[in-house]
C-alpha cells in the first residue's frame, strides 16, 4: 500500500529525547517498510527514517530558537499531506489528533486519525459533535469512554520494536521515568520511596508548561538521600533504566491513554507499579506482571509482593501483546478495510449546505455551490 504518516512537528521522529507521540510515528513507520509498503512520512526534517521524508520544517520545532512562528509549518504541511500530494496515497494516517480534521474531511483520499491524548477535557466535546464523520483510532478502550459519539474504526493498543533486553534479576531501587507533571504525580512516586526506604531514580523531562508545578512542589523533595534527579535520557540509557529497576512506578492520576513508559519496562522484564486509572488495567494483568493499586499505601504495600513477580511472564506479556509488528499488522488491516470504501461525503455534512463548502477532487481544493456539491 502507498501509506502517508503525518506527524507532529514539536519533536523529531523519533525524538531525539521525550516524545511519545512521535516515538510510535517512528515505530510504526519503520515496520510499515519492513512490511514492504511504500510509505511518506510527514515530518521535522531532522527526522530519521527509512520511509520517504516529507519535511515540513527543517528541525523539530521544541529545538526551534529565537522569533519563530510554529504554526506556519503544520498549515504547510497539512496543505501538502491532505491536498497536494493526497492522490498519491491509498491511506493517509494522521497523528495530529483533531488538528487536521478540517482538512481529512474534504480529503477524496481515505484518512485515519490515531488519538493520542486525553479526551475527557470539556473543550473537546464540541469537535467531536461537529466531526462525527472523521474515522479515528483509540490506543486504549478508556480513552473512547468520553467520546462515544466519535467514529471509532478500532482500538489499537501501542507497540515496540525490539529495543530493550530483558533484565532477569532486579535491581534495589525505584523508577519513574517520563514528565514531571501534576497528573503523573512524581510527589507519590518519591513517597512511596521514603515510606520504603528505597531508593528512587527519576528520569523525566520539565515542559515549560510545567516548570511552575516543578518548582513550587517538585524540586524541594528532590532534595532528599533516596531521591536522584537524572534529567531526560535516551532511548539507549531507557534499557538498563528500567531493566536495573526492581520496579516502575506509575502512580498516575489521570484517565491514563495508554501508558508507553508501562511496556517500556515490560520490555525490560520489569514489573510496574500503577493506579487504577483510565488504559492501565488494559495494559497491566494485575498480580502478574505488576501491581494495579489505587493510592500510595496500597502501592507501598505492593512492594513488598514484588518477588512474587516472575519478570520473565513480563518479558512474555511485550512479546505477545505489545511489539510494533502486531500494532503494524493491525494498522495495515483497517487500512485496506479503509481503503475498499469507494465513496466518502465530503462536502455536505449532517444535511447541511452552504456557498462556501470546501468539495474535495482528488488533491485540488475548489469553492462550489452545494448543487455543484
Amino acid at each position: 500500500m502507498k501509506i502517508a504518516q503525518v506527524a507532529p512537528l514539536w519533536e523529531s521522529v523519533p525524538p531525539q529525547l521525550y516524545g511519545g507521540t512521535e516515538r510510535i510515528v517512528s515505530y510504526l513507520t519503520e515496520e510499515l517498510v519492513r512490511l514492504g509498503h511504500d510509505v511518506t512520512l510527514f515530518a521535522s526534517g531532522d527526522s530519521v527514517t527509512a520511509a520517504k521524508l516529507r519535511a515540513a520544517s527543517p528541525r523539530s520545532l521544541r529545538l526551534a530558537t529565537g522569533p519563530v512562528n510554529r504554526d506556519a509549518p503544520f498549515v504547510l504541511m497539512m496543505e501538502e499531506a491532505f491536498g497536494q500530494y493526497a492522490a498519491e496515497f491509498d491511506i493517509i494516517h494522521s497523528h495530529l489528533d483533531f488538528l487536521s480534521f478540517p482538512l481529512s474531511r474534504r480529503c477524496q483520499t481515505p484518512v485515519v486519525t490515531t488519538l493520542h491524548g486525553r479526551l475527557d477535557l470539556p473543550e473537546i466535546m464540541p469537535i467531536f459533535n461537529e466531526y462525527t464523520d472523521m474515522s479515528v483510532v483509540s490506543i486504549s478502550d478508556a480513552q473512547r469512554a468520553p467520546l462515544p459519539q466519535a467514529k471509532w474504526e478500532a482500538t489499537i493498543h501501542h507497540g515496540l520494536p525490539d529495543l530493550y533486553t530483558f533484565h532477569p534479576n532486579p535491581g534495589s531501587y525505584l523508577a519513574f521515568l517520563g514528565r514531571i507533571s501534576p497528573e503523573k504525580c512524581p510527589d507519590h512516586a518519591i513517597e512511596v520511596a521514603k515510606r520504603v526506604g528505597m531508593p528512587l531514580r527519576i528520569a523525566a523531562k520539565v515542559d515549560p508548561a510545567d516548570r511552575g508545578y516543578f518548582e513550587a512542589q517538585i524540586e524541594r523533595l528532590l532534595d532528599h538521600p533516596l531521591v536522584e534527579y537524572v534529567g531526560e535520557i535516551t532511548d539507549a540509557e531507557k534499557c538498563d533504566f528500567l531493566g536495573d529497576a526492581a520496579a516502575v512506578v506509575c502512580p498516575y492520576d489521570w484517565p491514563e491513554p495508554f501508558g508507553l513508559v508501562l511496556i517500556e519496562a515490560l520490555a525490560c522484564g520489569t514489573p510496574v507499579l500503577a493506579y487504577r486509572r483510565g488504559s492501565i488495567p488494559e495494559i497491566l494483568e494485575d498480580g502478574v506482571t505488576g501491581f494495579i493499586c489505587e493510592n500510595v499505601e496500597e502501592m507501598v504495600a505492593a512492594i513488598a509482593r514484588l518477588p512474587l513477580i516472575d519478570r520473565r511472564r513480563c518479558r512474555e506479556s511485550f512479546e505477545q501483546r505489545f511489539t510494533a509488528r502486531r500494532m503494524a499488522e493491525e494498522y495495515v488491516g483497517l487500512y485496506e478495510r479503509m481503503a475498499a470504501v469507494q465513496t466518502r461525503p465530503y462536502a455536505l455534512h449532517n444535511g447541511r449546505s452552504s456557498n462556501n463548502h470546501i468539495v474535495g477532487t482528488g488533491a485540488v481544493l475548489r469553492f462550489a455551490t452545494p448543487d455543484a456539491a
